[in-house]
């Protein structure tokens, strides 16, 4: 709990994406999560998930993001704008277990990252990449 960015500034609301995790985490399909905020043109920043189910699990992206977006607004409230929620293979992690947040975040804001020697595979991000350009979620894919 103590993650540099574990604080997002949601409208001006300090809101913690580790305390985000726990709820979606929570959920009974969800294996691991990373919460992560990006950026936002009106609010600053607004939380995103990305989620990996458990075996054997299905369900449709839509229905977690609405089961999600639930219980968030019945625990945290409507001030997180958590409305964003996608189903990823894998998580980026470093050899030693660690999620790459910065590097999601820096991924769907569109900024600039130096591949992390740590990374355990390089191919995730690729991944994470086309499903937020699949979804839309995020600066560098946002086609208004």
């Amino acid at each position: 709990m103590g993650r540099v960015d574990d604080v997002i500034n949601v409208s001006g609301h300090r809101l913690s994406t580790g305390e985000m995790e726990e709820i979606v985490a929570a959920n009974p399909v969800v294996a691991e999560c990373a919460v992560v905020g990006i950026a936002d043109k009106l609010r600053g920043q607004r939380p995103v998930a990305l989620v990996v189910l458990k075996d054997g699990r299905t369900i449709s992206r839509e229905e977690l993001e609405v089961q999600l977006v639930k219980s968030i607004r019945e625990t945290i409230g409507a001030i997180a704008y958590f409305k964003s929620a996608v189903i990823v293979n894998r998580l980026p992690k470093t050899r030693s277990g660690k999620i790459l947040r910065k590097i999601i975040r820096n991924i769907a804001d569109g900024v600039h990252f130096e591949m992390p020697s740590t990374i355990d595979d390089p191919m995730i991000l690729e991944e994470i990449r086309e499903v937020l350009h699949t979804h839309k979620i995020g600066a560098e894919f946002d086609m208004d």
